[in-house]
């Protein structure tokens, strides 16, 4: 099914093929990888990753359509691997092989055991053979065999940089939502407790939301900017209403919707939207994307009971892992396990 989001097409829900056996194709495009059952998706939930949800087709593809269109996609794969990667020549460095989300650096583009062989293989080929590109690499585990395995196979032939690393914050849902409350502190807890009694008191609700379809992400999504309009992130037109976020999260969520990954809370006063909250999730872990509300509302910690009321759904569903993302400072009262990864520059060694 072809789609048309603001000027690009691409295939949100083609035919899933099921990857039977051996039955994997050495050279899959975006276009049969864009599915909920992808093998690029089943194996970014198979494998440990500091952010696997990241590392899916949902995060990857949105942000290459919306950020970085104009670049080649490389992928490489066998029945159990696979690296996902972005090419483009920069007029300053030449040309540069890349994660597809290349901002941030959140993913992985090495999936699987066999993934850094693929790379290897990769290189070796035409266009490459020959004339060795800058290669980078994202969201390697530090102390991980992966990190080690990649260290170890390119070190005669390219000089390692260690570029900036990333942190992460999450939080274990083990024990349901006694267990994660007793993780946290009494001060939060307590303050935790008295918020959900005074909104309560003001006749605030909670509605969950799953996408499961285009119109339904859609419609969802137009809700999202009404209350994001209404924050400071709007007010200051610095949130999901400004390009390229705008077109960023409509197209993630559009994905979300074929997968029903997606988890959205809408708070509600008097039957209209103050607040919400969303992530999807991967496997046994979910990953927050965004939340907001308005402005009127923040003396109130809205947002903090939003955050409680989508952990109390992620309990009810089993999930085990809350990941909030990057390390920032207010994410320290939630989570308690802090993720490193190394992110990484392969500059080829003279001959």
């Amino acid at each position: 099914m072809q789609l048309n989001a603001d000027g690009g097409n691409y295939r949100i829900c083609p035919p899933g093929k099921q990857n039977e056996g051996l039955a994997v194709p050495l050279h899959l495009t975006m276009e049969e990888l864009d599915h909920p059952h992808s093998l690029m998706n089943l194996i970014a939930g198979n494998t440990e990753q500091a952010d696997p949800f990241c590392c899916r087709t949902e995060w990857q593809f949105s942000f290459h359509e919306t950020f970085s269109p104009a670049r080649t996609l490389y992928f490489r794969n066998s029945n159990d691997s696979m690296i996902a990667f972005a090419g483009y020549e920069y007029p300053d460095t030449g040309f540069v092989l890349e994660p597809i989300e290349s901002y941030w650096l959140f993913g992985n583009p090495l999936l699987g055991p066999n993934a850094v062989e693929l790379l290897k293989s990769l290189l070796s080929e035409g266009p490459f053979c020959g004339s060795r590109p800058l290669v980078v690499l994202s969201g390697l585990v530090r102390g991980s065999s992966l990190l080690r395995e990649v260290l170890l196979a390119f070190k005669d032939q390219y000089e390692i940089i260690r570029l900036e690393p990333s942190g992460f914050r999450c939080a274990s849902l083990s024990g349901g939502m006694d267990g994660y409350l007793s993780r946290r502190s009494a001060k939060l807890r307590r303050n935790l407790r008295r918020t959900s009694s005074q909104l309560a008191d003001k006749g605030v609700v909670f509605e969950r939301c799953i996408p499961l379809s285009i119109e339904q992400s859609d419609d969802a999504y137009a809700r999202m900017l009404y209350i994001e309009e209404t924050s400071w992130k709007g007010i200051g037109q610095c949130g999901m209403t400004i390009q390229p976020s705008l077109d960023f999260y409509r197209l993630m969520l559009r994905r979300m919707s074929c997968s029903g990954i997606g988890r959205i809370i809408f708070a509600r006063h008097e039957g209209k939207d103050i607040g919400f909250i969303f992530g999807g999730i991967t496997g046994s872990y979910y990953r927050g994307q965004q939340f907001s509300y308005s402005e009127e509302w923040s003396k109130y910690s809205i947002g903090n009971i939003l955050q409680l009321e989508q952990i109390r759904w992620l309990c009810e569903e089993g999930i085990g892992r809350y990941d909030m993302g990057q390390t920032l400072d207010y994410k320290a009262h939630w989570t308690e396990i802090e993720l490193q990864t190394e992110n990484l520059l392969l500059r080829p060694m003279e001959k």
